[in-house]
Order: structure tokens, then sequence, then C-alpha cells
């Protein structure tokens, strides 16, 4: 566990149950820093059934457990494709915390029209996967880098990709397309904040435990498994281990770098 107490981190898409963005601000508590966290606003209605059965609250719920950590937190809804959202979230950070040390973007499109032909493709529904991963990812990093630029104590940014970042496949055109671009992303990031001290990566992760694979029902997920040496899915706190670490100082000489994980499934 790193010592991040004083430091504040911004999670993007931190709004439900069994997902990276809350396991990550969850994770960032406990290591003892203090969290804003961002959702859509989604509503109730769209819940998955655990989240109804618990009484979910999306992010808010999300913030009751960072507190509980004895830690602050900041809900925000926020559309990531948006620079006056993208910027009021990171003015409220600063209002209330006065800096901003670590950036996890991890806001995404929902997983369901986008995995279909390239032919068949909605125009909008392409866009939208593009403008949530990688235009608000790039609008959130570039808030963020020019505040630790001036701070001038280093930081993190990490940029939450997937192996569909480095493989293509059938049906995945858009998620291909927005995470490839991502990796491009953090490799140019990486090397301009370099001298300040500043790690720019990405986190690749096959597939997770999380409500965004519910649409696969009962046999695409026994298919998805089967296809992962290992034999496993990762669970959201696999995921939110790899950016605790990537905050840590045993990380802080690691940038510009693509972390699978994956259980095997992709290697390169």
């Amino acid at each position: 566990m790193a010592d991040l107490s004083g430091k504040v981190a911004i999670i993007t898409g931190a709004g439900r149950l069994r997902g990276i963005g809350r396991a990550a601000a969850v994770a960032l508590a406990q290591d003892g820093a203090d969290i804003v966290i961002t959702g859509t606003g989604r509503s109730p209605d769209s819940f998955p059934e655990d989240e109804k059965q618990v009484g979910w609250k999306d992010i808010e719920s999300t913030a009751e457990q960072v507190r509980d950590l004895g830690r602050e937190c900041l809900p925000l809804i926020c559309n990531a494709a948006d620079s006056n959202d993208v910027n009021s979230v990171v003015k409220q950070t600063m209002d209330k915390f006065g800096r901003v040390d670590i950036l996890v973007n991890n806001a995404a499109f929902a997983r369901a029209e986008d995995r279909v032909p390239v032919v068949d493709m909605d125009d909008e529904i392409f866009k939208k996967v593009i403008d949530i991963k990688v235009i608000g990812g790039y609008l959130f990093a570039k808030a963020v880098a020019k505040i630790l630029i001036a701070q001038d104590q280093g930081g993190q940014i990490i940029n939450l990709s997937s192996t569909a970042g480095r493989q293509g496949s059938a049906r995945t055109s858009a998620y291909n397309t927005a995470n490839f671009a991502l990796h491009g992303f953090t490799q140019a990031l990486a090397h301009e904040l370099a001298p300040n001290q500043i790690t720019v990566n990405a986190v690749c992760p096959g597939p997770v435990t999380t409500a965004r694979m519910d649409v696969l029902g009962d046999k695409g997920w026994e298919a998805t498994l089967s296809r992962i040496p290992m034999g496993r899915a990762a669970t959201d706190e696999d995921i939110a281990g790899v950016v605790r670490w990537l905050c840590s100082p045993e990380a802080s000489l690691i940038t510009g770098q693509h972390i699978n994980i994956n259980g095997g499934t992709v290697m390169d």
C-alpha cells in the first residue's frame, strides 16, 4: 500500500456497484487519498438487479463507501465529453481540496449498441464511444495536467483502456478504435509530462466481472471465460489493485506503458 495521505484523486465513471471506478475509489481511499468521483446520473430504472436490491444510489453510494474509510469524497455528475462539465469538475475539486494529484480516466460508453459489424454501425453510436473514451480522457487529462505541472510535485494520470486497444476483433470496431487511440494519447502525454515527474499509463483489462458485461448473458459469459488461459475473469478489485500500484513510489519510473490484466488472452 502507498501512503496517499494529503493527496486527491479524480476518478471518472465511478457510479456502478460492480465497477472499476468504484473499486479504484475505494482502493485509493484505503491508501489515504481524498476522492472526487463522477457519474452520468443514471436513472434508477436502468440499474441492474443487484444494485436495486441493495438500494444502490450510483455515485452517492460510492461516496458513502469512501467516507466509511474516513476520507472525504465529492461526487459530481459529469458528461466526460463536454469541456464545460470537465472544467467544472476540476474547478470544484480545486475549490474543495486545493489540489489534485491523481487522475483515473475510467468513463466509457455502455457496452451493447456498438457491438455490431461496421456496415451496420449507427454513426452516432460510433461517435459516442470515441467521445467518452478519447475526447473525455483528453479533456480531463489536459485540465489536470495543467494543475500537476503548476504544483510541481509529480502526479499520476491513469487511463483505463482494454485489451481491445491491443488487438482488433469483429463487432468491436468502435471500442477498438477508441482504445487504440487512447494508447497513442497515453504515450504522447507520457513523453510530454515526463520532465515534470508525472507518470501517464494505460491499464488494459480483459474480461472483468462488472455490470458492463451483463449484456453477454450466461452463454456468452461462459464462451468468454473459455477463451481465457487462466480460466477466470478479473474482478474490479484486480484492476483497482494495479491502479493503486501505479500511484505508489514503486511505480514512479513507469510511464507510457500499457499494462495488460487479462489472464493471458493477449500477451504483447
